[in-house]
């Protein structure tokens, strides 16, 4: 069945913290019979959360891959996070998949982390379809999750299956069919007309769905206008069309809790979600010195090409270091040599599996389409491509987002420090958004991550998996430099250094440097083809890369703390040679005095930073907060109201939002929520 890409599909369950994407996720384990109980997340129980931190905090923290047929169809599941400060488990995933599964909480719609896994799906073009979860509970509304799908997401709801909560069941506005839903488990589902008492709300969602799906076939539209009966297969197949064009976002609805609604979803998974086949080619580009005249190569999932895989996760299993891969072409086996594009480092592949959560069977052979788990690659990280040896291509990686908040860590007691070190690396390996850098003014090594629940989580994971325990300080912000204006520096150097024995050589050199501050995210540039003075002078190879390199050195750090610039245009103007003394040594001091120089002479700004919040607190607790916001620097940039909750927007310097949940819990008496995500560096 897998060898047939036609009866697969990849899918990502995404959405915000606490909407239910792994009960769904358990519930659809259940139904297609991948799992023979339903394990709930609040009972630590939960098939797909199998981390021991998981377990205790309740969350989902890594993404998590399973499999399970469904209607003679192989669907590949992977649970992402909800949790911000896990993101980057979803946009790897995205990265990888050919569909996705967003849930909703019918109570608030659409959340902050649902932009988020919403941006990350419009990056890679990802169809997706909508679950509205905890439809049983007071307040749930399906229209209302539509209407802030439109709103916020700019997205194309079309109803398919619409709850109705007081039976448990859902009405199948293509099939126009009433499914109710019995049983401990909600496994008998009876199938039947739509009652009477339901027949307007089929009436109107129907129509909405009909003339969305119109809009994908002209002559379904001049059916649609002369209320003409159209078969469910045209529709469909023209829904279908719409999907993976991006144009729909089909909605289904239910309570995965209360066991409704799920094999409906499941149904629709197989006939609206892209098979492997369905997505575009993927374009890889050819490493330099491989590509001849083309640059580019249009990569068919095709699994008689040669090879090309991305790894877009490690993960220590058992004590040994694993790579998950999703194959764009060709077929792996064990024993196999890959290649890794771009690095001239070939590896042998000891073990191929197929994955189902924390458990693995070895397989004989991976084909195009499929996700599955390696043994053997020692220096595969995420991101890379696995290609065939003697075809070399490059697909498009994954690029972690940087850290914001760092902690100081070493080990209790100094013995364990080379296994400190070991372990940190490893854990890092892992996880691309974690950095361990050792802090030049004080020699303490610092751990860097997205937030302090991330950070809490690793710490706690290196006890229980290596039992090695650690102290860890204050949380601290990272930052960065840029300058405050142009800038010029000048520099002569003239030296003569003592080489002993009575000898001594001179350095001498001059060097020229602008600087300026460019807008906020654009990075660090720098141009050096400075005028070479006397024009009559000729470099050699070692004195040119000397200028290189001492332009290069002055921009590892910035003029008043030291922190990573950014933002910033480093202009080298001019270098003057002298007969004797313009060594490379000297030419390479000079011009990264130069720069520096240029720097200082600018003047330096600190940036801090800055996160998009969200908070949403009961309308009584919303003056207090507020107050609270801004003492701590907030800008609130909108804020409205809903059935007596009030949400928040804005931005706040990342400092200032240490602790914050606690105290929000205190102004709310324990009701209030809030989440952040990065926005930018800047100035406070």
């Amino acid at each position: 069945m897998a060898a047939d890409l036609s009866h697969i599909r990849n899918i990502g369950i995404a959405a915000h913290i606490d909407a239910g994407k792994t009960t769904l996720t358990e519930r659809i384990l259940y139904y297609t019979g991948a799992s023979h109980k339903i394990g709930e997340v609040h009972d630590g129980a939960a098939h797909m959360d199998w981390m021991e931190e998981e377990k205790a905090h309740g969350i989902t923290i890594t993404s998590a891959v399973t499999r399970c047929p469904w209607r003679e169809q192989l669907i590949q599941v992977v649970d992402t996070p909800g949790h911000v400060d896990f993101t980057i488990e979803v946009e790897r995933a995205m990265r990888v998949l050919d569909g996705a599964v967003i849930v909703m909480d019918a109570v608030r719609g659409v959340e902050p982390q649902t932009e988020t896994v919403w941006r990350q799906a419009d990056r890679f073009a990802i169809p997706r379809m909508i679950f509205v979860n905890k439809m049983d509970r007071p307040g749930a509304s399906y229209q209302r999750c539509m209407d802030s799908l439109v709103k916020r997401l700019g997205g194309h709801p079309v109803p398919v299956c619409v709850p109705v909560a007081d039976e448990e069941a859902v009405i199948n506005v293509i099939e126009q069919q009433f499914w109710r839903f019995s049983g401990e488990r909600g496994e008998h589902v009876e199938v039947g007309p739509v009652p009477e008492a339901w027949q307007d709300l089929l009436a109107e969602h129907r129509e909405t769905m009909l003339f969305a799906a119109a809009e994908a076939d002209p002559e379904l539209e001049e059916a649609v206008l002369e209320e003409r009966e159209i078969p469910p297969e045209r529709l469909w197949a023209a829904l279908r069309k719409l999907t993976l064009e991006g144009r729909a976002h089909p909605f289904f609805g239910g309570s995965a809790l209360r066991n409704w609604g799920v094999q409906p979803l499941l149904d629709g998974v197989i006939k609206l979600m892209p098979a492997p086949l369905d997505r575009p080619p993927t374009l890889a580009r050819r490493p330099e010195g491989h590509g001849g005249d083309e640059d580019e190569e249009i990569v068919e999932m095709d699994p008689t090409g040669p090879l090309a895989a991305l790894a877009f996760k490690v993960q220590l299993w058992d004590g040994r270091r694993h790579v998950f891969v999703r194959i764009y072409r060709g077929t792996l086996s064990p024993g196999d040599k890959v290649r890794i594009a771009g690095k001239g480092i070939e590896e042998r592949v000891a073990r191929v599996f197929d994955v189902d959560s924390h458990t693995k069977k070895r397989i004989d052979k991976a084909t195009a389409g499929e996700i599955v788990l390696l043994a053997g690659l020692r220096t595969a990280t995420t991101g890379d491509t696995l290609c065939d040896p003697a075809h070399e291509v490059l697909l498009e990686p994954i690029v972690p987002k940087d850290p914001v908040i760092g902690l100081a860590i070493e080990p209790e007691k100094s013995k364990d420090e080379a296994r400190f070190l070991d372990v940190m690396q490893k854990v890092c390996e892992e996880d691309p958004t974690l950095r361990l850098q050792e802090d030049a003014d004080t020699g303490q090594r610092v751990l860097m991550g997205m937030g302090e629940l991330h950070l809490q989580i690793v710490f706690e994971r290196i006890e229980r998996e290596f039992g090695l325990k650690v102290r860890a300080g204050k949380p601290r912000v990272m930052t960065r430099e840029t300058i405050a204006g142009p800038g010029r520096g000048e520099v002569e150097l003239d030296r003569t250094i003592p080489l002993g024995d009575g000898k001594e050589v001179r350095l001498h050199a001059r060097a020229v440097a602008t600087v300026e501050p460019l807008p906020r995210g654009s990075g660090l540039q720098h141009t050096v083809e400075p005028a070479i003075l006397p024009p009559t002078a000729s470099l050699s190879a070692d004195q040119l890369a000397a200028i290189q390199s001492g332009t290069l050195d002055s921009l590892g750090g910035g003029p008043l703390e030291g922190a990573p610039l950014q933002d910033v245009a480093v202009t080298l103007e001019e270098v003057e040679v002298y007969e004797e003394g313009s060594t490379p040594q000297a030419l390479r001091i000079a011009v990264a005095q130069a720069v520096r120089s240029a720097l200082e002479n600018a003047g330096g700004c600190l940036l801090q930073p800055i996160m998009a919040i969200e908070v949403t607190v009961p309308d009584d607790n919303l003056g207090a907060v507020l107050g609270d916001l801004q003492a701590r620097r907030a800008m609130i940039s909108g804020q409205e109201s809903e059935m007596g909750t009030a949400s928040i927007k804005g931005e706040a310097p990342l400092s200032s939002l240490l602790g914050y949940m606690t105290d929000l819990r205190s102004l709310t008496k324990g009701r209030g929520q809030f989440t952040m995500e990065f926005a930018r560096f800047d100035v406070v």
